[in-house]
Order: structure tokens, then C-alpha cells, then sequence
């Protein structure tokens, strides 16, 4: 027990806290390349002019802008700015959590199934439902909560088949998130053969993306991301301390598997609710809790908080990429594709020995 404690202390000693001067780099970052996501878009209205404009409504000048030309800054590319910000601090933290549960740091946050629960259930909307997706549910449309709860659903089954193999080790939650994505991706490809003149809206919804048209998918994820971010946030330290194994967490007065299990509902729910806005967007949750691992320290008190900030700024600026860098819009998972897979490659070599 005493040695246990020892080690803990030898281990937190060799980590780092979250800084002032991190976390206001890190908020600074966030903050830049959103007014860039506010500057820059297609069309006629310039950077300057909508700096103008936000100049205005902060000291209630005089709008240099027309009423329609405000609308598209305030009303188009404000919320899809906070949507893209809000998609990847759920993706970023996910992925981190999911990383230090598993330590492993492959793991990402489809990893349980979500993206393919997700998958299958937009894709059973779009075929067996192709009407009800020009209409809403209220304010939210049927195939946002169609994903949300297909995301749930494919988490539910590998947390409850890894239960039935003994226990909710990482070794059986693995394994069962592998044979129910399998399964869940053979149900979406079977479904899409059904109507092959829906491939082309699946497809396109499984490559990501953000065309929104107002608030309605911003308030839609804002509670179920900021709840899981404040749970992963407070959890962050306990990750901490699960990379001693669950053995000696559990002698230092902790019940690992419960601690498990909180984490990743909350990381499930916030990887839910990026799903069900944006579809499958790649390699967000492993790349940049990587990039703050390597920046600013391996304790998850470190990596959890700036994934989230750092998420935000990361697939803002791919969102800017995928609107502005050709006449028509990328897909988002492309350009986070473009990003992430050589990063993604470097640090398969460079990790290769603790990896094997």
C-alpha cells in the first residue's frame, strides 16, 4: 500500500499541472482561429467588413453591413463556427478519455461502436425514410436524433457483450467494441443495397460535415457536450491515477471499473452528440490529444482540458479549409484526413517499440 502510494507520488512528480500560460495559449488559439472562421468564407463579404461589423456590435457603432449581409455573419457562420468548435472539443476530449481508460494510444473515440451505430441508423433513415429528412422533429431533424441514438445504441451493445464476457475489463470492452462494429457496418452496408440511389447522401454523410443553417445543431449539442466535457475535466486526475492498473488504483481506495464507466458514458455522449451533427469525422480524437501530449505533458490533468480547446481550434480551421480552399465544399472528414493521417503516421513510428 505504502509503495503503491510512492509510486503515485514518484508518477504525478514526473507530470505536469495544467499552467496559466497553457491554458491561455491554448483559449488564445481557440479565440484566433475562430474570428478567422468569422473573416473568411465564400462570397462577396470581406474580412474587413465583417471586422467592421463585429467592431460595431461590441461598441454599438453604426453596422457597416446590409441586413442580409449580417444574417450571413451571424446567422451562418457564427453558429457553424461554435458547432465546429463544439464537434471537436467532443471528439478531442473523447478521445483522450478513451485513451487513458484504455491506455492505449490508439484508441479513439469510435472505438465502442459509435460511429457505426451512427452510421447504420442514418443510413436506415435515409433509405427507409428518405421523406422525413426535409422535416423536423420540433427544432431537430430526424436524422440528427436518428445517429445520436444509433451512437448510443452501438455503445450500449459493446459495453453490455464486453460485460457478458466476465467483466468490464479493457481487453473484453475492445474486443466487444471490434465485433459490434463489424456487425453494425455489415447491418449499414446491407441496408444501403436495399436503394443505391441513396449512396451518395450516405456517403456524404459518413464523410463529415457541418452545413448547418442556423442555431438548431448548436443547441442541440450544447448540453450533452458541455456535461460530458465537465465530467472528462473532473475525471482527468483518476485517469491519472488508472495508469498505475487497476490493482494498485483499486488499493489506493478507488473502484476502477466504476471509474471506467463514467468515463466513457460521458466520452460516448459527447462523441454522440458530435456524430449526430456532423457524421464521421477521422482521426480528431487521436491526433490532437497526441499533439498536447507531446506539447505540454502526459498527465491527462494536462491532456484532457487542452484536448478539448484544442479539438475546437483544430477542426475550426479544417472547417475553414473544407469551405473556402475550392469553389465547391470538401467533405470535413477529408480535409481532417489530409491532416491527420501523416501525423498519425509519425507517431505510429516514433512509438513503434512501446506500441509492439
Amino acid at each position: 500500500m505504502l509503495r503503491t502510494r510512492s509510486r503515485w507520488r514518484r508518477t504525478a512528480s514526473h507530470t505536469t499541472r495544467l499552467t496559466p500560460l497553457a491554458l491561455a495559449v491554448a483559449v488564445i488559439t481557440v479565440v484566433a482561429v475562430a474570428l478567422l472562421g468569422l473573416l473568411i468564407g465564400p462570397g462577396e463579404l470581406t474580412g474587413d467588413r465583417v471586422l467592421a461589423e463585429i467592431a460595431a456590435q461590441l461598441t454599438g457603432g453604426v453596422s457597416p453591413l446590409s441586413e442580409a449581409e449580417a444574417a450571413v455573419v451571424w446567422q451562418l457562420r457564427l453558429p457553424r463556427v461554435l458547432l465546429a468548435a463544439l464537434v471537436g472539443a467532443a471528439l478531442a476530449g473523447a478521445g483522450a478519455a478513451f485513451q487513458g481508460v484504455f491506455r492505449n494510444p490508439l484508441a479513439d473515440p469510435y472505438l465502442l461502436g459509435a460511429g457505426a451505430g451512427a452510421g447504420m441508423a442514418a443510413t436506415a433513415v435515409v433509405v427507409f425514410a428518405p421523406a422525413v429528412t426535409a422535416w423536423s422533429l420540433g427544432p431537430v431533424g430526424p436524422l440528427p436524433l436518428a445517429a445520436f441514438a444509433g451512437a448510443l445504441l452501438g455503445v450500449g451493445l459493446s459495453w453490455a457483450l464486453g460485460r457478458s464476457t466476465g467483466g468490464a475489463g479493457t481487453a473484453g470492452l475492445l474486443l466487444a467494441g471490434v465485433a459490434v462494429t463489424a456487425f453494425l457496418t455489415a447491418i449499414q452496408t446491407f441496408v444501403q443495397q436495399l436503394n443505391t440511389q441513396t449512396l451518395k447522401q450516405v456517403y456524404t454523410w459518413t464523410l463529415g460535415g457541418l452545413n448547418i443553417t442556423g442555431w438548431t445543431d448548436v443547441g442541440l449539442v450544447v448540453p450533452y457536450v458541455g456535461l460530458a466535457a465537465i465530467v472528462l475535466v473532473a475525471a482527468a486526475r483518476l485517469l491519472d491515477l488508472l495508469t498505475l492498473g487497476d490493482a494498485e488504483a483499486a488499493s489506493l481506495g478507488l473502484r476502477p471499473g466504476r471509474i471506467r464507466l463514467v468515463v466513457l458514458s460521458a466520452a460516448s455522449l459527447a462523441t454522440a452528440a458530435a456524430v449526430s451533427v456532423s457524421g464521421l469525422i477521422g482521426f480528431v480524437g487521436i491526433v490532437v490529444p497526441h499533439l498536447v501530449r507531446l506539447l505540454a505533458g502526459a498527465s491527462y490533468r494536462v491532456i484532457v482540458p487542452l484536448s478539448l480547446l484544442g479539438g475546437a481550434a483544430f477542426v475550426i480551421a479544417a472547417d475553414l479549409v473544407a469551405r473556402t480552399i475550392m469553389p465547391g465544399e470538401l467533405p470535413l472528414g477529408v480535409v481532417t484526413a489530409f491532416a491527420g493521417a501523416p501525423f498519425f503516421a509519425l507517431v505510429l513510428r516514433t512509438n513503434r517499440e512501446r506500441l509492439s
